[in-house]
């Protein structure tokens, strides 16, 4: 199992995935088919429509990833899926395809959250990564600070109490008509913006060891701005905008990230999921950790946001523990960590 290859499956939300992960470092294929065309339309995800088509393509997307992978099941050492969190229907086909394929095969299966999978994503970059290690998860559904102390030993230090970071990018781009994703249309903007021309707010919600994020309220001053100046038919900057607005969300994580990393005395801090991907995000941490002599460590673009390499790579640790799932494996739109 020391080197044991797994098959990953990942269709937690919009993407169909699945890759091949040996040893649960390197990965032999990782197979994505994006539903981003479909949604678009509709400003977001629509869930019955992204169920749909996750059965459609969920068995050639998987028989591609052994192809690629030069594998057949016989060589498999187990099958890992993610459960959860996502949209329920979503999840339902990736639980329903590896639970019938584990038992036909009779291969061990993995469950794995769909957070965990995102963290070890920095397990697929080739980084020397040691426990203890902090890791902010940033995403569209998600905004958190997890201590991380083991493989499966995780501690939610801070989370996001309305809005995630993603979800806010997601609905000031729609209110721009900027299409859907919004984190990369709003990330390539900014870079032509000035972030100082709009004070927006920054929630930080001031305590005592209190990490947790709040970004409701930066979207509605953003909406707000929008609206008023529509309103006074008065020309929008779209990259002042755009760099204003993503600077308060920048500030906000880069400074409950700082903090936490104090408190616990981190010697590596990670980022991880689809906001991970951010140029300035990336930027800051930089400028703010590696002058403290913490490492700073992060996945490729491709691996931050949704794929099946994430979740291979975290059920190898899992089904190298024991942690077997049993046939009554369930899909949970919102499992605990």
């Amino acid at each position: 199992m020391m080197k044991g290859k797994i098959l990953g499956i990942e269709t937690s939300c919009d993407d169909t995935a699945a890759a091949v992960v040996a040893g649960g470092k390197t990965i032999l294929s990782n197979v994505i088919s994006s539903q981003v065309d479909i949604h678009t339309r509709f400003g977001g995800v629509v869930p019955e429509v992204a169920s749909r088509s996750h059965l459609e393509v969920i068995n050639a997307i998987i028989d591609e990833a052994l192809l690629r992978a030069e594998l057949d099941f016989s060589q498999l050492s187990g099958i890992a899926v993610s459960y959860g969190p996502g949209l329920v229907g979503s999840l339902l086909v990736g639980v329903s395809t590896a639970k019938a394929l584990a038992f036909v095969r009779r291969l061990p299966l993995a469950a794995v959250n769909h957070l965990e999978g995102h963290i070890y994503a920095n397990f697929l970059t080739g980084a020397t990564i040691g426990f203890p290690f902090l890791c902010l998860v940033v995403s569209g559904g998600h905004t958190m600070l997890i201590w991380v102390t083991g493989h499966s030993q995780m501690e939610i230090l801070g989370r996001t109490r309305d809005d995630a970071a993603g979800e806010v990018f997601d609905k000031v781009a729609r209110a721009l008509n900027l299409g859907y994703p919004g984190g990369p249309v709003i990330d390539r903007l900014s870079a032509k913006g000035n972030p100082a021309s709009i004070n927006f707010p920054r929630a930080l919600l001031k305590g005592e060891e209190n990490y947790d994020f709040s970004f409701s309220g930066l979207k509605t001053a953003v909406l707000n701005y929008i609206h008023e100046r529509k309103a006074q038919q008065i020309e929008l900057n779209l990259f002042d905008l755009a760099a204003s607005f993503q600077a308060a969300v920048v500030d906000v994580l880069v400074q409950k990230t700082y903090m936490a990393a104090l408190a616990k005395g981190a010697r590596q801090v990670l980022l991880a999921g689809g906001v991970a991907a951010n140029a300035e995000l990336r930027r800051r941490m930089r400028e703010v950790f590696v002058p403290k002599a913490i490492e700073l460590i992060y996945p490729p673009p491709e691996l931050c946001t949704d794929n099946a390499a994430m979740i291979a790579s975290a059920g190898y640790y899992h089904l190298r523990a024991g942690k077997i799932a049993g046939w009554d494996l369930n899909a949970a739109p919102s499992p605990e960590l």
